[in-house]
């Protein structure tokens, strides 16, 4: 856990490189420490180094965390996992972010599960960038009907797209496969939906996505080391 700050260090010097190389602003690029299996105290230790936003997969061990540190000011939780619909209550209670919202049935029930004493909950539309069957999202041939719908949402403000592209060696394609989701954002963009969000790159990609126009990048391994297994 002492090298959480010399972790963070080292990835937000990546994100500055990567930007420069871009001809980006790094400000324009934010962190989201993906904390979960991290017990609560490595969220705090990176928490007292200046990170943020946090990501969570695991909606019952988020709770206990954010319960733990409710006593540390300007947490950003972030759910990035699949949305179970016996969950959404939950998320939509006790969550700032969402990135994994792939069908209008769970938009929905967010939405009407937000509490009105809370601002709108922040959400991106999760986008299958290369049709896997084994992973979730929706496909870009279907994308701008979501989009639409979701925006529409009274307690959801969409704020853009994220998307897990297949592993693969070749920085080239993958600059490629995340040129697809920025290309897919601009064209909502143009179509009246008004979003400034692409989360997209993880710790092995970070750079290829940064030079595709992601504006946040979700790093877990490089920041708190390997992931604990789960009970």
């Amino acid at each position: 856990m002492h090298k959480i700050d010399d972790n963070l260090a080292k990835v937000m010097a990546r994100i500055q490189r990567a930007a420069q190389e871009s001809g980006r602003a790094a400000a324009d690029i934010h962190l989201l420490a993906v904390s979960k299996t991290q017990p609560a105290t490595a969220v705090e230790r990176a928490w007292q180094w200046g990170q943020r936003r946090f990501g969570e997969n695991y909606v019952q061990e988020a709770l206990e965390k954010k319960q733990a540190l409710a006593h540390l000011p300007d947490i950003e939780w972030h759910f990035i996992g699949p949305i179970q619909s016996n969950k959404t209550r939950a998320i939509a209670e006790n969550f700032d972010w969402v990135h994994s919202i792939d069908r209008l049935k769970t938009a929905q029930r967010l939405s009407a599960q937000r509490p009105s004493t809370l601002p709108a909950l922040q959400v991106c539309v999760q986008v299958n960038i290369d049709d896997e069957e084994t992973k979730a999202g929706v496909s870009l041939a279907e994308l701008p009907v979501l989009a639409q719908q979701v925006a529409e949402l009274p307690n959801l403000h969409l704020r853009g797209l994220m998307s897990i592209p297949a592993p693969c060696d070749d920085p080239r394609r993958l600059r490629a496969t995340f040129s697809r989701l920025r290309d897919a954002m601009e064209s909502l963009q143009q179509a009246g939906v008004p979003l400034d969000t692409l989360s997209m790159g993880m710790s092995g990609d970070l750079e290829a996505a940064i030079a595709s126009g992601s504006t946040l990048v979700r790093v877990g391994t490089d920041i708190f080391g390997a992931r604990a297994p789960r009970d």
